[in-house]
């Protein structure tokens, strides 16, 4: 019973964790960007669509050809895995080789095309199974829905392993980060002895002369 509360609370976070629809605001000059945490060697794919504000209205409507996006995605490793500019609506599309935290960041190429108003951009991010387009690979392939069901399924079985895989990696960097933590306040707490035992011998050996001098002993 405990195995399964385990892989339904492990799909459960990967349900979430695959797609995020949202939106935000940007100024001009205004970066955003978000951390997620992805398996190595999975897909990544991000819808957006820009809109621009209108004081008039004081909604937003769909922005100017002209106004694009900067994506610049980063992997843990500090690496720049994607930089380029897109349209006003559209997709990126990258795949990771390292496992742990990627940083997504977003802001327009340009700030002439809205003088001070805001842009709210829409974004959905899906990762693994979630960024395969089933229906362009049934089309392509000439597969039956009972095919293409089972290809889900597999790709699915995948993703959960990779999950798994990384789960198991931030354990492990996790438990190496406890060890060194532990050596290095073992460390400290002999260091400390150390100092205490050096100054209490000074101490006394001071107060030894201290008295010598003043013939108390």
């Amino acid at each position: 019973m405990n195995t399964l509360a385990k892989i339904l609370a492990l799909v459960l976070v990967i349900c979430v964790k695959l797609a995020t629809p949202l939106y935000f605001h940007i100024g001009e000059t205004e970066r955003k960007c978000f951390i997620e945490e992805i398996p190595d060697e999975t897909q990544v794919i991000g819808n957006y669509k820009v809109q621009l504000y209108d004081p008039r209205t004081g909604g937003f409507m769909p922005s100017s050809p002209g106004i694009g996006m900067h994506v610049e995605v980063k992997d843990p490793e500090d690496k720049t895995i994607l930089s380029r500019v897109y349209s006003s609506e559209g997709r990126f599309t990258f795949t990771s080789h390292t496992p742990g935290e990627h940083v997504i960041c977003l802001y327009s190429n340009s700030t002439k095309w809205f003088s001070g108003t805001q842009l709210r951009v829409h974004l959905d991010i899906q990762v693994g199974e979630h960024a395969i387009d089933y229906a362009n690979i049934a089309q392509k392939e000439k597969l039956s829905e009972l095919q293409l069901r089972v290809r889900q399924l597999l790709d699915q079985v995948e993703q959960i392993t990779k999950e798994q895989n990384y789960q198991r990696y931030r354990e492990e960097r996790f438990r190496q980060t406890s060890e060194s933590t532990n050596q290095r306040v073992l460390w400290w707490s002999l260091a400390q002895t150390c100092v205490l035992l050096v100054m209490g011998a000074w101490q006394m050996k001071h107060l030894k002369s201290f008295f010598e001098a003043k013939k108390l002993v």
